[in-house]
């Protein structure tokens, strides 16, 4: 049994309201503004733009019976991005097309704009619309006049969708026509109504979830798309990440990378490790300027760059010469520069080539011996700073059984405690002499020294660390 609706009357459609002005479409954008229902609640009736015509507002009440609501139920109920009422827009060409007056969930009434077509729709359709209401006419109407051969019954909703992206979409037809009607939901359409058994509860239930329902799947699309995004640069992320190539060496390898950037997986730090056909073990490991994601990138291009140099062949001042022009044409400022540590290890594994530009100095822990710096008193400029530079390569002698670690700066700068004390060199040294004398090896010592470095700068760092140990047992 249809609910009672007070003061039902038909609205007017465009076509049957009188010319309207500019001035007309601006009293109609006044009496949709905030606080306009103050003076229209007093029957004054202000026509919508584009010639449309907007009924008499009248005192607020319920819905259901028409009686006044209280002020505090009103205002409890008027909450979310709806606080100054729906709107709708009625979209059709039948002029015997009605809609019953409605209320929202605060008491107030709904305004209603009307459009005979899509281009008039277009011109009415502004961010303050909620939900359109499209009239869809007869089945046999969207026939070719001439020919008879049905056409698209649902080219109209398409047209609106396309347009109204981000508003709901009610579609009104006969009961005859239910088929249509469900096909039209399958399309994109909110919901569908019968005008046979239209009222004003029904409708104005069916808009309240039709405004719902977009908005909810609005929200549902953008997760889903973030989501996407998040696991598409997450792969691409994960696949620049370096595959050591040391098949064939006896060198055990471990590293441990944590990019600054939150919820990053690459950041501007880099390194490879390579076994070239003469037996010979490469190493690296460098550092970005900055944080982003254009540091990344780079970075990714210095690493792939330096493998491919390498197993051309390259080493030495020759290799970083190469890289300092592929940075200088890859980076997007001139003040961006990036350092450089590579170690070069023999293949019988007791001798290495140490060429550093701007980068701290590897730690060396041989067999019986407490862990030290390599020298760095020989070492180039980083990257990019000047363009005539050299980088001496200095021959290390690592002995039988050894580990070697290298690392960026982010491991070093941590702050210890409180204060403004830095970590540093000597300071990591004795940490990771300390987590090595606990028995501690490979990916375990680089867990564990980048743990305890996080503790000691209370809290995550907010540099990129990277770093890389071999080991010759």
């Amino acid at each position: 049994m249809p609910v009672p609706v007070p003061h039902q009357r038909t609205v007017v459609l465009p076509h049957q309201a009188g010319p309207a002005d500019d001035a007309c479409a601006q009293r109609a954008r006044v009496a949709d503004a905030p606080g306009a229902g103050d003076a229209t609640a007093q029957g004054a009736g202000v026509p919508v733009p584009a010639g449309g015509q907007a009924r008499t507002v009248p005192a607020q009440g319920s819905p259901e019976t028409g009686q006044p609501q209280p002020a505090e139920q009103r205002l409890s109920a008027d909450r979310g991005p709806l606080q100054q009422g729906l709107t709708l827009l009625l979209i059709g060409e039948d002029p015997n097309s009605h809609v019953p007056e409605m209320w929202d969930w605060a008491g107030r009434k709904v305004r209603l704009r009307t459009a005979r077509n899509l281009t008039e729709a277009e011109r009415l359709l502004t961010d303050d619309v909620h939900c359109i209401l499209l009239d869809l006419p007869p089945a046999e109407r969207t026939a070719d006049r001439d020919t008879g051969v049905p056409g698209d019954e649902l080219g109209m909703l398409r047209d609106v969708l396309r347009m109204a992206t981000s508003h709901a979409v009610l579609v009104l037809t006969y009961e005859t026509d239910a088929e249509r009607a469900a096909d039209a939901v399958r399309v994109g359409a909110q919901d569908y109504l019968f005008r046979d058994e239209l009222d004003g509860a029904v409708l104005s239930r069916a808009v309240r979830y039709a405004v719902e329902r977009k908005r909810a799947d609005l929200a549902q699309r953008q997760l889903t798309e973030s989501r996407m995004l998040a696991q598409e640069n997450a792969r691409l992320e994960r696949g620049l990440l370096p595959t050591p190539l040391l098949d064939g060496s006896d060198l055990r390898f471990a590293a441990c990378y944590r990019p600054g950037r939150s919820r990053a997986l690459l950041g501007g730090d880099f390194y490879d490790t390579v076994r070239t056909p003469d037996g010979t073990v490469h190493a690296m490991i460098g550092d970005v300027c900055g944080h982003g994601p254009d540091e990344a990138a780079l970075g990714v291009e210095l690493r792939i760059a330096w493998r491919a140099l390498t197993f051309a062949g390259l080493c030495g001042d020759e290799l970083l010469a190469t890289l300092q022009k592929v940075l200088e044409h890859e980076r997007a400022d001139d003040e961006i520069f990036a350092t450089l540590c590579t170690v070069d290890i023999s293949a019988d594994g007791r001798r290495a080539g140490l060429c550093l530009a701007g980068h701290p100095a590897p730690l060396l822990a041989r067999s019986g011996e407490r862990p030290g710096l390599l020298p760095y008193e020989f070492g180039g400029p980083a990257l990019g700073l000047l363009p005539n530079a050299r980088w001496p390569r200095r021959q290390v002698e690592l002995g039988g059984s050894w580990s070697l670690m290298m690392y960026t700066d982010g491991l070093i700068e941590g702050r210890i405690g409180k204060g403004n004390q830095r970590l540093g060199q000597e300071g990591m040294t004795e940490l990771v002499s300390r987590q090595m004398a606990a028995g501690l090896s490979g990916e375990e010592l680089l867990d564990a020294s980048v743990r305890e470095v996080r503790d000691l700068n209370g809290g995550e760092l907010t540099d990129d660390v990277a770093v890389l140990l071999l080991d010759r047992r």
